[in-house]
């Protein structure tokens, strides 16, 4: 390291605590800040635009951006999914780090530690505004709070109030616009390239087109959104940023690890005046540097010069302060909605890993806002019939893996998984000690239920966030191993996992009765000690209990008995065990009185009606 660099980073740290100014005599005149406009569209993955090799897609403003800017073609959402990756983007912390990786859920952080970037942007002088959607999934704080005004058309007030980053949002690629009849779209169905994963069914091909008509107009809004910053006379003063917050939007693409669900397009122009900060030597040139979205509000903050925290958990990527590039990128799935499940990723520059926590559910569970599209509900209609085969009727059926790992290059579509391939035992190995160390490095939340993970917190007067780093309060690398016996499947761990259902701590015997239910047969001692689970103080083990006995054929009254009563009694518990009941193999009618009695949020309505009026039918 240099002296002057030296020097820099003791100014630097001498700042962030509060000492002042380090006087070396070297200083240069600090930049000009830049303006910075950050275009944030919903939901489209990099398969949806033009630049990023579609030939069917029509987005020529963002193609135009990124032949005037720099296109990164490794940039990788950590959430497939918006309110946890918002929460990452507005604190620079992954939400699955502070407990607010489940969709739609605002458990609290310590906002006095984690402040948001708007925040320290305002305090090194920004007006910060963001008219649109915020959905940051964190409770305890309004998500409007750390912006300035609020007004729909903020250009007067930007012209007013320099420099000024803006947060643009275009709902028009949303999840939701690929709804409603998809005949007579601009798109031609017949020129849309299908994944291998979906099977070729007009249902389907005529929903691609429906969404690329919706990508379509999100382009013309970024269009409308260059063109007024260049009447304005501010194009030469503003970096422009364009992304969207995850992939999507076909099914198995939003909320699913695979690279459809987490590869977004990612474009930064940065004009002349601020060349310091070009990641290349000339404008339009591609950038391969991998991109997580955690490193976003870092290096927003560092080009402006703003204070960089640091608890935050990213890398800075451009300009002299830049750090160096990561090998893999990390992502996560939670609860989607009403529907439970827990997956971890792993993706590097040329393979895929994914460790399923919950492979005992179907990637796809019916999921209520997921099935109101066309071509969900033509797909799972064509397996239903017989149509599919072994890759496109996988998303339906139970995971047959623990672990999967694709070659991204060879395997766009990550659909070939080597994870039992002998010449690939070294890939595997080496990235699942990646994902366990970064799950020990980020203190991964996601190792207990949801439930039991908030009310831990809640009965110790304290976060989530803080909750996982106290290892008297959280157990992580004993969660970790629990979960690795569990998930073995082996009849041989049968002791190891009675000892886990037999612990004080309702985590370690949550994974003991996970691990009970993955085997295939029971001996006396597991029934035995399943049954004793059934008044488990915590109701997320006695639900697991229960199903791990009713799938085993064993003690059925008694473990139907005891998830009818956790309904009776409005359980904490009410929507895991209005799921367990939909993946039962036995007549739903048994639990219909309980179910109907039900009261819950929306989650527990969604379960509710979908069990009493689609399988009890």
């Amino acid at each position: 390291m240099t002296i002057l660099k030296w020097i820099g980073y003791a100014a630097l740290a001498a700042a962030w605590l509060g000492f002042g100014a380090v006087d070396s005599g070297l200083a240069a005149p600090p930049p000009p800040q830049p303006n910075i406009l950050w275009l944030d569209a919903e939901d489209a993955n990099v398969n949806w635009i033009g630049c990023y090799g579609n030939p069917a897609a029509t987005t020529p403003n963002i193609d135009r951006l990124a032949g005037e800017g720099f296109r990164y073609t490794r940039a990788f959402a950590h959430a497939p999914v918006c309110a946890p990756s918002r929460s990452t983007w507005i604190t620079g912390v992954l939400a699955v780090s502070m407990g607010t990786h489940p969709m739609r859920s605002r458990y609290h952080i310590p906002h006095e530690k984690i402040p948001y970037y708007p925040d320290l942007l305002r305090a090194a002088g920004y007006y910060c505004t963001n008219p649109g959607k915020t959905d940051y999934n964190i409770g305890g704080r309004a998500d409007r709070d750390c912006w300035d005004g609020g007004e729909k058309n903020p250009w007067q007030s930007l012209r007013e109030n320099q420099p000024f980053f803006y947060v643009a949002h275009f709902g028009a690629s949303h999840e939701s616009q690929a709804f409603g009849s998809v005949d007579n779209t601009r798109h031609d169905p017949a020129s849309q390239r299908l994944r291998a994963y979906h099977p070729d069914v007009p249902g389907i091909r005529k929903n691609y087109a429906h969404y690329a008509d919706a990508v379509e107009r999100m382009d013309a809004r970024v269009g409308e959104m260059l063109a007024r910053l260049e009447a304005d006379g501010l194009a030469e003063s503003t970096i422009v940023i364009f992304t969207t917050d995850h992939g999507g939007v076909m099914p198995a693409s939003k909320r699913f690890l695979t690279d459809s669900g987490t590869h977004s397009p990612f474009i930064v122009r940065i004009p002349e005046k601020f060349r310091h900060l070009w990641p290349a030597e000339q404008p339009g040139t591609p950038v391969d540097r991998m991109v997580s979205f955690v490193d976003m509000p870092k290096t927003w903050l560092s080009i402006a010069g703003a204070e960089v925290p640091g608890h935050m958990q990213g890398r800075i990527f451009l300009g002299p302060n830049a750090e160096f590039e990561r090998d893999t990128h990390f992502a996560f799935r939670g609860r989607m909605d009403e529907r439970y499940d827990q997956v971890r990723a792993v993706r590097g520059r040329r393979f895929l890993y994914i460790k399923n926590y919950m492979p005992y559910v179907p990637a796809g569970q019916r999921l209520e806002y997921l099935w109101r599209m066309a071509a969900t509900q033509a797909w799972e209609a064509h397996h239903r019939a017989g149509g599919t085969d072994e890759v496109t009727g996988r998303f339906f059926r139970p995971r047959s893996h623990v672990e999967e790992l694709y070659d991204t290059e060879r395997d766009p579509d990550n659909v070939i998984n080597l994870a039992g391939r002998p010449e690939h035992r070294e890939d595997l190995e080496a990235m699942r000690a990646e994902l366990r160390n970064w799950q020990l490095a980020t203190y991964d939340a996601g190792l207990l239920p949801e439930e039991m993970m908030a009310r831990r917190a809640a009965e110790h007067g304290t976060t989530i966030y803080e909750m996982v780093r106290d290892p008297d309060l959280y157990d992580l690398p004993g969660y970790l191993d629990a979960a690795d016996r569990a998930l073995e499947a082996n009849p041989k761990n049968t002791g190891r996992l009675i000892e886990l259902l037999e612990s004080t701590d309702p985590g370690m015997r949550y994974w003991g009765a996970v691990g009970m239910l993955m085997l295939d047969d029971l001996s006396g001692h597991a029934v035995e000690a399943l049954k004793s689970r059934l008044d488990d103080p915590s109701h997320k083990v006695r639900a697991l209990a229960a199903w791990g006995l009713i799938d085993a054929g064993r003690e059925r009254e008694v473990a139907r008995a005891c998830l009818i009563a956790l309904l009776e009694e409005g359980s904490y518990a009410t929507l895991r065990v209005l799921n367990i009941i939909d993946r039962l193999n036995e007549d739903p009618a048994v639990y219909r009185a309980a179910v109907k009695a039900t009261r819950g949020g929306d989650n527990i309505r969604k379960m509710k009606e979908y069990l009493l009026e689609q399988r009890t039918e």
